[in-house]
């Protein structure tokens, strides 16, 4: 059983009784369509469509809302998320929570909050002592695994919801609910093909740490050119897992490498399909 903190996210409240109407007009997923105790990852952009932050969102209560969010987008996506509140009867408040998460385990652990996707369950405030077994990158691996962005600082602002792949992911965006924040750019992107991007995995037998936000190399007839942006790295045992959005057309012939290195890269299967 690998049981993990998760101590990397914060947990934000978006409590009061206008927190559904505010959050529908600001995240890309459907929020009235959220039950209570359910979830969704979800994103939430500038007006040009590029995510400023990508986090799990969990309805607590008709007028309560958990968002487990990556430490690094807080600073600046909590401010975007919050600039228009003013005008609603809606709080935003970071907790001091301790959030575990369970990879392939059927056992549950007693807490506040639990939430269950893919093959994984995460936990809010265990009412009791956890033991953790496992580090925290064999989360990061089954995220890169499972196709789930891990987007940090290094890469805020710079993709639209499409080209990390949200579209195929749980309900994070919604094409048939009314206008919220970037959705002109996202909703072209998903009917005129205005989105030429897709996230893609990689491995790799090498103890190497690429650089967040660097670039990868593809190879041409005159050599190698520079490409994509990496979003993602975590080594385990030797072993390199990587994710690169790249244009969407690639295909499993090309050959790609680490820059600069004699380090190929293996292009891994998605599970599931992009549209």
């Amino acid at each position: 059983m690998a049981v993990i903190s998760l101590e990397p996210y914060r947990l934000l409240d978006i409590t009061g009784v206008d927190a559904e109407k505010y959050l529908q007009g600001q995240l890309t997923c459907d929020v009235s369509k959220l039950a209570v105790g359910d979830s969704t990852i979800t994103a939430h952009c500038d007006p040009k469509g590029k995510i400023m932050s990508v986090f799990r969102l969990i309805r607590v209560a008709e007028t309560q809302f958990y968002a487990v969010i990556h430490h690094s987008l807080v600073e600046i996506g909590l401010a975007q998320l919050k600039k228009y509140a003013v005008f609603s009867k809606v709080t935003f408040t970071l907790l001091n929570a301790e959030i575990i998460g369970l990879i392939n385990e059927d056992n549950d652990i007693s807490a506040q909050i639990s939430v269950v996707f893919a093959n994984r369950k995460m936990f809010i405030n265990p009412e009791s002592a956890v033991q953790i077994n496992a580090d925290f990158t064999q989360w990061q691996l089954a995220d890169i695994q499972q196709g789930y962005p891990l987007l940090t600082d290094k890469t805020q602002g710079e993709f639209i919801p499409q080209a990390v792949n949200l579209q195929a992911l749980e309900q994070a965006i919604s094409f048939q609910k009314g206008c919220y924040i970037g959705q002109e750019t996202i909703a072209r992107a998903k009917y005129r093909g205005a989105n030429k991007r897709a996230m893609f995995a990689f491995q790799a037998d090498t103890d190497l740490a690429p650089e967040i936000g660097g670039e990868i190399e593809m190879q041409l007839e005159s050599g190698w050119r520079a490409t994509g942006t990496i979003l993602s790295a975590v080594n385990i045992d030797g072993v390199l897992w990587l994710q690169v959005v790249l244009n969407n057309d690639i295909t499993p012939e090309q050959v790609f490498r680490l820059p600069n290195s004699e380090v190929r890269l293996v292009l891994q299967a998605l599970p599931y399909e992009l549209n």
